[in-house]
């Protein structure tokens, strides 16, 4: 049995196979720009998002790693996402931001902060909404991507974290 409602809202998809039942819902996604282009990052992952602060510097890092902020005593690591994906590094607006997001790698958290243009909304995506990236014509890379989001009247990119944060890297840093 489906339930299919719009975007904003959750549905439900129950499939019996013996007794158990399969219980799937839309996902929440952050929206946000990075230049004129929307990505989306699961909101499951988001720890908090803050108004763009001063970024130390950390020499003989990738470029795309902008440095690093002290979050309450806890040292968090900065991408500048438009770099990462080979773009035109971001400049810093009124409205640009930083979020925080928290990656669990095995039996490690870490988290990571990115930033962009600005914050957009928090929005339900149906999976059925959701695209495989496409082969070619991407502005990034399709390892960076977990998805093209149908929202509104276009799409959203949607972020794998995983390897546009690149925790591997990032964890062989060391900035404790």
């Amino acid at each position: 049995m489906v339930n299919s409602m719009d975007n904003h809202r959750l549905y439900t998809d129950v499939k019996h196979s013996g007794e158990s039942e399969v219980l799937e819902r839309n996902t929440q996604y952050l929206l946000f720009l990075l230049g004129k282009e929307q990505f989306g990052v699961e909101i499951l992952h988001i720890k908090e998002i803050i108004e763009y602060i001063n970024v130390a510097r950390v020499p003989m890092v990738p470029d795309y790693i902008r440095g690093v902020i002290n979050l309450r005593g806890n040292v968090v690591p900065v991408i500048d996402l438009a770099s990462r994906f080979h773009k035109s590094p971001e400049t810093i607006g009124p409205r640009t931001c930083i979020v925080v997001v928290e990656i669990k790698q095995e039996d490690d958290k870490l988290d990571v902060g990115f930033i962009v243009d600005s914050v957009n909304e928090v929005l339900s995506v149906n999976p059925q909404d959701i695209k495989p990236a496409p082969a070619f014509g991407a502005s990034i890379s399709v390892k960076y991507i977990q998805g093209m989001g149908r929202v509104d009247q276009g799409f959203a990119t949607l972020i794998n974290i995983y390897e546009a944060l690149n925790v591997d890297e990032l964890s062989m840093l060391a900035f404790d």
